[in-house]
């Protein structure tokens, strides 16, 4: 007989400090993320500077591991999240960033990320980039195109906010 699930609520959830990573949270459980290497941090840290570089220029502003609510019992932590415009006074977005991206560990499987895509595409999310740090490679999902097709590349509609990937790897 497999184990009993325990499910917990919205606020226990929100209530709890995790040692480590922060914690995503999926109707009612909550689920671990892999923990990033060197070469994931390294990309991560690449990225919000990126973002720091555009953003007195084009008000970008990047938050790395931001809690997003997905939907009532959803929340995701992405590796980064972007906005425009004015930066978000929310301690937990509940308005949908311009930008996601999701930097890949070796143990992340493709039906979780399947998953994440859909929440950020119900949620709204106009863009999001994958980053495979093994294969040296990114990926870019639009809303626009319904997160159907995937484009090699790090790009957005703004040609300024475009990277190109071999720029994360120098």
């Amino acid at each position: 007989m497999p184990a009993q699930e325990t499910l917990v609520s919205v606020e226990e959830y929100l209530n709890t400090s995790y040692e480590g990573p922060d914690r995503e949270y999926v109707d009612g459980r909550i689920v671990e993320r892999n923990l990033g290497e060197k070469d994931h941090s390294r990309l991560q840290r690449k990225l919000i500077a990126f973002f720091v570089s555009l953003e007195n220029s084009l008000q970008t502003f990047g938050f790395p591991e931001q809690r997003l609510q997905v939907k009532r019992t959803r929340f995701r932590v992405p590796d980064v999240s972007v906005c425009l415009g004015a930066e978000p006074e929310e301690q937990i977005f509940r308005t949908p960033p311009f930008l996601v991206i999701e930097v890949l560990s070796k143990d992340d499987r493709a039906s979780d990320l399947q998953e994440k895509l859909d929440d950020y595409r119900d949620f709204g999310v106009p863009f999001v980039w994958v980053v495979d740090p093994r294969t040296r490679r990114g990926y870019t999902h639009s809303l626009a195109e319904g997160f159907e097709v995937t484009r090699e590349g790090l790009r957005t509609e703004n040609p300024d906010i475009e990277l190109p990937i071999e720029r994360l790897f120098e």
